[in-house]
This record gives C-alpha cells, structure tokens and sequence, in this order.
C-alpha cells in the first residue's frame, strides 16, 4: 500500500529549506603578473570584494612574506593598443579595488618590488645629521686638521668673523631641517628605497665637508663687509621663509590625511614650489656672503634637482586642480 505522507511534517520541512542562507559570492581572484608579464600566483590571489589597496597588500604579504607592504607597487595593466611609453595607472593606498578601479574575479594587476625600504623620517634625520657634524670639525679642530695633520702654516690663526658666522648658518640651517622632520613634516609615503639613504647621505655629507673645509682653510680670503652681511641677511630671512612654508604644508594635513591639496597661502599664492625656491635663495645668500666655490656647485645640483621635482609638481598640481595657474613655478623672477 502507498505510505501516507504526514503533510505538517512536508510543510515544516520545505520552509526550513526556504530560510537555509543563500550562497553568497563577497571574495574574487585577482591575476598577479610581474612587470615581465609572469604569473605570480597560478591560483590567483584571493581578495574580498571590498577590498583596498592596503588589503591587496596585505594578502600579498601573507603569501610572501619576503614583500612587506611599503616595499609592493601595484598597477593596473596597460590598456591594449595603448602608445609604447604609456604607464599603468598605480593603486592608491586606502582606495577601493572594485569601486575606484573597476577590478572584479580574474581582472589582472602588475606587481613591482621597490626593493628594501626605510623610514622617511630616518632619511632625513641621517643626511641633516651628518652635514652638520662633518663641518663642524673643520671650524672648532682648525689647528688639528691644519695645522698638525696636513702641516699648513696659519691654522693658529682666530677665525675670521665670516667663518664664524658661516659656521653659525651652515649649522642653524641643518637644525632647524632636523627639528622640521621631527615636529612638523607630514609625509605622504612611509618609505623610500634604501638606495636613497646611502645616496643622500654621500650627497649631503660630502658637500658638507668640502664648503668646510675651504671656507676654513687658513688661506680663506674673506669677502668685503657689505657683501658679508648682505649675503647673510639674505640667507636668514630665506631660511625663515623656508620654515614658513614647512609649517603652512604641515597645516594642508593637520587632519592626518595623506591626499593632496592645493597649497594656496603665503608665497604659494605666486610660486607653485614657494619652499624650494626659498630654499634655493637660502644657499646663494650664503654663497654671496662665503664666496665659497663649492657652495656655488652644491646648489647648482640642488636647483637643477629641485627644478625637475617643481615641474613635476607643477603638472600634478595643474591635473588634481583644474585652473590652478601660479606665476612662476620655482625662481621668481627667472622661472
């Protein structure tokens, strides 16, 4: 005979099946491809579908663990038919792969290794650091080095006030740069290349000691007293300028945001790079007043460094700021 079916039991059974959850699908693959176009994860690599940049990151980082974050680069491919020098378009730290980016399950990224990181602020400490230390020596162990080491006759001889006021700028100069990246400078990455470090450092520390060393010398000939405390007048009020703009930038982030933002206050509102440009002007005061031939060639190096991060600057400022015009972008009045 045909068993009977218990309809209560049928009807409880079907509507717990009608509360079972639905499958729900809030994770994607994404394809890691190195910048030669290899696959580095043939399974792909699994993110959720709210996913950020930081988060991308972090799950590259838990497979391999050799890549801490601020050492990976992320990009979106380039698009296909694209021109040769065309770049893919980096991920932005905080920004949303799938609503910023459009990224979804199989959607390819180029990875790029930046190499050994270290901390901004250490950068800056160890290459303002050492310019300080490595003139000093020269200045205050003349009769030393001069006189006893490299046997020139002269070295008993009292400084002269321009090397004594030379002394007093070149370390105030670096003193202040110290106390700024401690207490005042925001920096919008973490990081950069431990290259810089040792490159910086050669860079600063070097030029440090040869303006030391020729500026002490015993056979320095000082510049007239005009030309003197003209070119020393310049250099102060430059280094304060320098100090104004460090401080107006620092307020552009005081709310600990990283995004740009239109820099419009103080010598801004004419020069795109206002904190170069007094920068620029504090080392050709100095120059004037010190007449010191490797001064003159440390700043040529810098303006010419300077110039190419100003003009960059300049085109970002003008792509995030539609309308932004300032009237010179580094050296009022040349340029």
């Amino acid at each position: 005979s045909t068993p009977e079916i218990d309809g209560s039991r049928l009807s409880r059974h079907c509507f717990a099946r009608s509360r079972l959850p639905t499958p729900t699908h809030d994770t994607m693959k994404l394809k890691v491809v190195s910048r030669s176009g290899k696959v580095l994860f043939p399974d792909g690599l699994e993110v959720k579908d709210s996913a950020t940049t930081d988060d991308l990151k972090a799950a590259f980082h838990k497979i391999k663990r050799k890549y801490y974050p601020t050492r990976q680069r992320f990009t979106l491919q380039v698009p296909p038919g694209a021109p040769p020098k065309t770049r893919g378009t980096p991920l932005t730290a905080g920004k949303s792969l799938s609503k910023d980016y459009g990224l979804a399950d199989g959607s390819t990224v180029v990875f790029k290794d930046l190499g050994p990181q270290v901390p901004y602020a250490v950068v800056f400490l160890a290459e303002y650091a050492g310019p300080m230390l490595c003139y000093l020596p020269f200045f205050f162990m003349r009769r030393e080095i001069y006189g006893g080491f490299l046997g020139m006759k002269g070295a008993d001889e009292p400084a002269h006030v321009s090397q004594q006021l030379a002394c007093a700028f070149h370390t105030a100069h670096y003193l202040k740069r110290i106390l700024e990246t401690i207490f005042v400078h925001h920096f919008s990455n973490d990081t950069m290349p431990i290259f810089n470090l040792f490159r910086n450092c050669g860079y600063y520390w070097g030029f440090a000691s040869f303006i030391s060393y020729f500026i002490n010398h015993p056979d320095y000939t000082p510049v007239g007293e005009t030309q003197m405390m003209a070119g020393f007048g310049i250099s102060a009020l430059m280094q304060l300028g320098n100090l104004h703009c460090h401080i107006y930038q620092a307020s552009l982030r005081s709310d600990g945001s990283k995004a740009y933002k239109e820099p419009k206050g103080g010598l801004f509102k004419v020069v795109t790079c206002a904190n170069y440009c007094c920068e620029i002007y504090q080392w050709v005061g100095f120059n004037v007043a010190t007449q010191s031939a490797m001064g003159w060639i440390f700043i040529a190096c810098g303006a010419a460094q300077m110039a190419e991060w100003a003009n960059a600057k300049h085109r970002r400022l003008r792509k995030l700021f539609p309308g932004f015009k300032r009237p010179f972008k580094l050296l009022p009045p040349f340029y």
